[in-house]
């Protein structure tokens, strides 16, 4: 479809999905492109790779973030990354994302796990993402079993 016969919503759909491609490939000038200067990311706190790579669980800036996709991601997942979309949605300046990520991690155990994402974009640009996921199967896999309490 030409881009001037989409809609305000399928425009932003495609610029999320544009970005996802860049996420994916971990080059720092494209993630640096698609991303508002003081974009933020939010994903839940004590989440398992905030907590495995020690960083913080509310990503602010650019910088941060681009550092994040670019390099930590990839010390933390270390190969066999998929992932596997179920959903874009779009209303407006927000995009919404459903998938499943697999991956090997550092330590050698496997990763899946079901993600949320709401990306809210702003210029044209991402601005804000929030991030939802099953904490406790995230820490399962990266940590272990918790022992019974």
């Amino acid at each position: 479809m030409p881009q001037s016969h989409m809609s305000q919503s399928q425009r932003n759909q495609r610029i999320v999905q544009d970005a996802w491609k860049a996420f994916a490939g971990h080059d720092a000038d494209q993630i640096s492109a698609v991303l508002t200067e003081d974009a933020e990311w939010l994903a839940p706190p004590g989440n398992a790779t905030a907590v495995a790579l020690d960083g913080p669980s509310h990503m602010v800036g650019k910088k941060a973030i681009v550092r994040f996709l670019a390099e930590d991601f990839t010390r933390f997942f270390v190969r066999d990354v998929a992932v596997t979309f179920h959903g874009f949605y779009a209303d407006g300046d927000r995009v919404i994302v459903e998938e499943t990520m697999t991956a090997t991690l550092a330590n050698g155990n496997h990763y899946a796990n079901d993600y949320c994402f709401v990306f809210e974009l702003r210029d044209g640009l991402i601005h804000r993402v929030r991030e939802y996921m099953d904490t406790a199967r995230g820490h399962r896999m990266v940590f272990g079993e918790l022992p019974a309490q």
